[in-house]
């Protein structure tokens, strides 16, 4: 994929952009932007845009950024900027509930949602791993169902290689958008029934990080959502059951508008 920078009123965003065709916009989680094989199949069939989150990475926090909510309309302000129409927006983890948060306030430029084990929510008697007060180590682990797999191994060095300034500035970031209340918003189950575009909700049955219990909510006030379970899978879906998403994101994209 080729890494540019794209500005949107003012603010400098590192982007990852591969392929041609139907625009995926798609928004990375905790850990922040890298290339992964999910994106590699996406962009076979897709223009794929895969911007950083503003504070992410080896960029400054901006003063604006104070919530998701902010990044919801930063985003809806891309799509105008970029005059990206009939987009189909797919977030993982954070980036999931930034998708959301973008979706509830409006679905104009969208064709279509889809969120992979998704923040933002949270279920009576779940508990999500507070990622503040976990090592890197065991966070990166627990984010798999079986870490020393082939498929994942290779991920999982990757992760614990990442420079610490820039695992440390993701933290921030994170925390200034997701650190009270701990990642979710307390809100946003009454505003989900607003997502109007056909919605896939993507989840890990075996997810550590945000237990699968938690698609609950997202899947009973979308109208029409549709779950794509996925056994013996953990958080990170991008990486370990990246071939099974793009061949069901493909078939799902190909039935939406646009």
């Amino acid at each position: 994929m080729q890494e540019s920078t794209i500005e949107v009123r003012g603010q400098k965003l590192r982007c990852l952009q591969a392929g041609s065709g139907p625009t995926v916009l798609y928004l990375h989680g905790f850990g922040g932007l890298t290339e992964s094989a999910l994106l590699q199949r996406l962009a076979e069939t897709h223009r794929v845009l895969a911007p950083e989150h503003p504070g992410f990475g080896p960029s400054s926090i901006p003063d604006w950024m104070m919530g998701t909510d902010d990044l919801a309309f930063f985003y809806l302000d891309l799509l105008d900027a970029l005059d990206l129409t009939d987009v189909h927006l797919v977030g993982h983890a954070v980036g999931g509930w930034i998708a959301a948060e973008v979706a509830i306030r409006s679905t104009a430029r969208l064709a279509s949602a889809a969120l992979l084990a998704p923040a933002g929510v949270v279920v009576l008697d779940v508990s999500i791993t507070d990622i503040f007060l976990t090592n890197t180590e065991d966070l990166v682990r627990s984010q798999v169902h079986d870490p020393d797999a082939p498929a994942t191994a290779a991920w999982v060095q990757a992760e614990l290689a990442k420079p610490i300034d820039h695992v440390l500035q993701n933290r921030a970031a994170l925390a200034r958008i997701g650190w009270s209340p701990r990642l979710h918003n307390p809100q946003l189950p009454y505003w989900l029934h607003r997502i109007d575009v056909p919605t896939l909700v993507v989840w890990g049955e075996d997810d550590q990080v945000i237990p699968f219990a938690c698609h609950r909510p997202y899947l009973d006030t979308i109208a029409g959502a549709e779950l794509m379970a996925l056994p013996k899978a953990g958080h990170a879906l991008h990486v370990e059951r990246a071939g099974e998403i793009a061949d069901r994101l493909q078939a799902f994209h190909s039935g939406a508008r646009g």
